[in-house]
């Protein structure tokens, strides 16, 4: 298992710096956001894709996927009753697969909770629209030779996909290789009533987990709470992830290379005792 450094936990440094910063600590590689690339990542001409991804790869590290998708440009939602912003919305998902792969990367990881948000009238033709919305993912990812995952997400943050139970029913309608889920501990941890290890055991035999984010209930990083970790490292192991870790923490305590710092430290400890 590769452990990755969600890299808007270092935001506050040029981009060449956070890859320095995440290879001296030991990580092997980069999540990245689209928004810390660019306010429209899809703006990104070859060669500036070229010079991002050799920042990373001769820091000895490799990107390893995307996340935060939506969050730039301002506006978009895959369950807007605009077509014209649903349009905009799926071909922003398009063009980051292709930027995914572009810079190396094998997954995109879909939360965008604003950005899927269903209203409060006309549930079902929006939820028909956020279908539709991944069914056009789906051929992206198949195209571009990417996975796009799409991310179960706590109540508090959407209400549409919020377990994993629910985001395997989506996958299993897109019924695309290209199309799957995954698991974000935060998030499960809040939306659950199985632990991520009984998830882990539950799910990843189906073959429709293709990746997991580290993090705390606490939105903290791994080993900042009281989410226990060692039975997660052992769930995965036992039935055979050889995928990534993204650490995504979301309160950065003390600061943004300190959390970065405690939770690589905290995972290769797991790791290796597992």
């Amino acid at each position: 298992m590769r452990i990755s450094l969600c890299n808007e936990v270092l935001a506050d440094l040029p981009f060449a710096a956070q890859c320095a910063l995440a290879a001296e600590l030991g990580y092997d590689g980069l999540e990245i956001a689209p928004f810390t690339l660019s306010d429209d990542p899809l703006s990104l001409t070859a060669a500036e894709r070229r010079v991002i991804r050799r920042a990373v790869e001769e820091a000895g590290l490799a990107v390893t996927g995307l996340h935060w998708l939506l969050v730039t440009p301002k506006g978009l939602s895959i369950t807007n009753t605009d077509p014209a912003v649903r349009r905009r919305t799926r071909d922003m998902m398009q063009g980051l697969c292709e930027l995914c792969a572009d810079l190396g990367g094998k997954y995109l990881v879909h939360g965008s909770p604003a950005q899927r948000q269903l209203p409060e009238r006309d549930i079902h033709a929006a939820k028909g629209y956020a279908l539709e919305a991944f069914r056009y993912a789906a051929r992206a990812a198949e195209k571009a030779g990417v996975i796009y995952c799409v991310e179960p997400l706590s109540r508090r943050e959407t209400n549409f996909i919020n377990t994993v139970a629910e985001a395997i029913g989506v996958v299993e309608g897109i019924g695309s290789n290209s199309f799957r889920t995954m698991i974000d501990c935060s998030a499960a941890g809040l939306a659950e009533e199985d632990s991520v290890a009984e998830l882990i055991a539950r799910w990843m035999p189906s073959g429709l987990i293709a990746h997991i984010q580290v993090n705390d209930p606490n939105r903290k990083g791994p080993g900042q709470g009281e989410m226990d970790f060692v039975p997660i490292i052992a769930a995965l192991k036992q039935y055979g992830y050889t995928g990534d870790l993204g650490v995504e923490p979301f309160i950065y305590e003390p600061d943004g290379p300190g959390v970065a710092a405690h939770s690589i430290r905290f995972l290769r400890k797991l790791l290796e005792a597992a």
